[in-house]
């Protein structure tokens, strides 16, 4: 059975760092790209960032390109989130999710979810 659980989040003010961790089991995580999504209140859930397999091609949202870093470590079956500079408008429920086939923004194409850490971002 696939499992996602993500880890990281928290309360910060404007201008802060967090780093979420979404530790991965169930399959061969090295294989599969990785996202991280994010649903704030009242929101559609919305793509941030992709990685893929091989951490060699990597994918932002615009309003995180400078701001938000994704990696991964394949040994440890572990996808980061690094945000800094941190704003009120990334306050949301963070996902983490394993693409099926290809690197991907789209929702649709990501089969196993984490069940989300919340991020607040206090003014």
């Amino acid at each position: 059975q696939v499992q996602l659980v993500e880890s990281g989040g928290g309360m910060v003010q404007a201008g802060g760092s967090l780093r979420l961790s979404c530790a991965a089991s169930g399959r061969t995580f090295s294989r599969y790209p990785m996202g991280w999504f994010r649903q704030g209140p009242g929101m559609e859930r919305e793509f941030v960032s992709a990685i893929s397999w091989s951490a060699g091609t990597t994918y932002y949202r615009d309003s995180v390109k400078g701001r938000f870093t994704i990696s991964r470590d394949n040994a440890k079956n572990t996808v980061y989130l690094q945000m800094n500079r941190l704003k009120p408008e990334d306050t949301a429920v963070y996902y983490c999710a394993s693409a099926e086939f290809d690197l991907s923004r789209f929702a649709d194409d990501y089969k196993y979810w984490g069940q989300g850490t919340q991020v607040t971002v206090s003014s």
